[in-house]
């Protein structure tokens, strides 16, 4: 079979603790996206690069952002304001719902937080996370 639907895909949120750190999920999330991963090249083209090609090599990479969103219920996602508060990095960890139940677990800082509450729709919230270092993927 190809591909993987993505429903009961997980964001979890993690406590801090150590040794052993604890992780809870966030609730009602609808979308999300994993840390885009992306990576600066560095400019090595000299006088005597071979037929005048532009030459590169792999420089600094960027771990990138994740982004969610939720059906916002203050009660479960308040909490989160304190992580915009930190400047320290909080771990969190995306679970995927394939066999192996791949993580990504990553150190971020929660960037952005925008509530809505349209008097049409369902109260919503966006999140964004900016990643801190490299993720690690089990």
């Amino acid at each position: 079979m190809a591909g993987m639907d993505g429903f009961g895909t997980k964001l979890l949120r993690g406590d801090g603790a150590t040794p052993s750190e604890a992780f809870e999920e966030i609730a009602d999330v609808t979308n999300l996206s994993a840390p885009g991963l992306s990576r600066e090249t560095i400019d090595v083209t000299s006088h005597g690069s071979e037929d005048g090609w532009m030459e590169f090599v792999g420089g600094l990479k960027d771990p990138g952002e994740v982004s969610a969103d939720v059906n916002y219920q203050p009660t479960l996602h308040d909490v989160l304001v304190g992580d915009f508060e930190d400047a320290n990095p909080r771990n969190y960890k995306i679970v995927f719902p394939d066999e192996a139940a791949t993580e990504w677990k990553f150190p971020a800082i929660l960037t952005g937080f925008e509530p809505e509450a349209p008097y049409d729709d369902k109260a919503s919230a966006s999140l964004t996370f900016k990643v801190s270092g490299k993720p690690v993927i089990t």
